[in-house]
């Protein structure tokens, strides 16, 4: 066989892992080092996949011949599913210094596919349960225009007027639930484009000063030294801190200050990468600690009658936890009852090169 360009190795689709006769990882192109944080080739395979499925299939084939096929899941954020096909090579084919290749390891990522089956479930049964109040709401008022109130005009203006309120929460709850779906399904996919987090926060103040204002309060926007490009989506990653400004406004004391404080990392939680974090700080009524866990779940509210009363669908922290998830971020939260609260978003920086190289295997 031909040796393969490694550029041309590197631009195949799929994740693709060459395997040697100690279980060595002999070559690995760019979607396998992306998909399993793999650098570095001639070491055992189980170091760098730490995934028993995996590594028992291709045991499997490099002791018995033949083909081997699992479906598997792999630890990321969020994790993934990938179907792993792994196939000896009859012929040892030797590369560089190694011994020979016997295992080709091949990977097809299904997380897109099975999110999108699991996305259209939640979504008929998300809609389903939350629009039934709005809606026999609704129903409930026209059988009373239609009948005993048919000739109450007084009451006609009111019930109308309760039933545009109604409609437009049934129009923001749809509008979230597939906002919520659009990013849950490609939420296994990072950004790609270095990006420069100031003009979004910046954009993101202007907007919401005037509803800042009608409350008595004041925005102030403050960044440290030496921020570094961020890896991220702009339009996504503005719609993450909308929410949140827009939140501490909904929340938080009137007449009070909302900070935005951004500021460098030397590591993002749970990663080995350096970032920066961006923190919204409002002085409010402070959530209780046995609900901050709960955040971030769809439907969830502190104060029910008050979120709907602000127009809250309960849905906004839920897109803010998947797109900094998408982002592999962090979102840490944090709240004194009565004195108000600080949620801080954590993002990684952007690479400053391509590790690729243009080599031969």
């Amino acid at each position: 066989m031909d040796r393969l360009p490694k550029a041309v190795f590197d631009h195949l689709p799929n994740p693709v892992i060459l395997i040697g006769l100690k279980r060595e990882v002999v070559e690995i192109n760019r979607a396998a080092r992306d998909l399993f944080d793999i650098h570095r080739t001639g070491h055992d395979l189980a170091i760098s996949l730490r995934n028993p499925d995996i590594l028992r299939i291709v045991d499997s084939v490099m002791a018995e011949g033949g083909v081997r096929e699992v479906e598997t899941t792999i630890a990321d954020t969020p994790p993934r599913v990938i179907a792993v096909h792994a196939e000896h090579i009859s012929e040892i084919e030797k590369i560089g210094e190694s011994d020979g290749i016997v295992v080709v390891l091949s990977v097809t990522d299904l997380t897109a596919i099975k999110r999108t089956e699991h996305m259209r479930v939640d979504f008929v049964a998300n809609a389903s349960h939350e629009l039934r109040s709005p809606l026999s709401a609704i129903i409930g008022f026209l059988e009373t225009l239609a009948g005993p109130a048919k000739e109450d005009f007084e009451s006609h203006a009111r019930f109308i007027d309760i039933m545009l309120r109604e409609s437009r929460r049934m129009t923001r709850l749809i509008d979230d639930l597939l906002s919520l779906s659009r990013v849950e399904i490609n939420e296994h996919v990072r950004p790609t484009e270095a990006i420069s987090i100031r003009p979004i926060l910046e954009s993101v103040v202007e907007t919401l000063t005037v509803k800042a204002a009608e409350r008595g309060m004041v925005l102030v926007l403050n960044f440290g030294e030496n921020i570094q490009p961020l890896l991220g989506d702009a339009e996504q990653l503005e719609q993450v801190f909308h929410n949140l400004v827009d939140n501490a406004i909904k929340y938080g004391a009137e007449n009070s200050q909302i900070a935005v404080y951004v500021s460098p990392v030397d590591r993002v939680p749970g990663r080995r990468i350096a970032g920066a974090s961006v923190s919204v700080i409002d002085k409010g009524d402070g959530i209780p600690h046995d609900a901050i866990p709960r955040l971030t779940e769809r439907f969830y509210r502190v104060d029910k009658a008050r979120s709907r009363t602000l127009g809250s669908t309960g849905l906004g922290l839920a897109i803010c936890k998947h797109i900094i998830n998408r982002h592999r971020g962090h979102l840490e939260i944090d709240s004194t009852p009565g004195e108000g609260s600080t949620f801080t978003v954590y993002l990684p920086i952007a690479p400053t090169s391509n590790p690729n190289s243009g080599a031969e295997i």
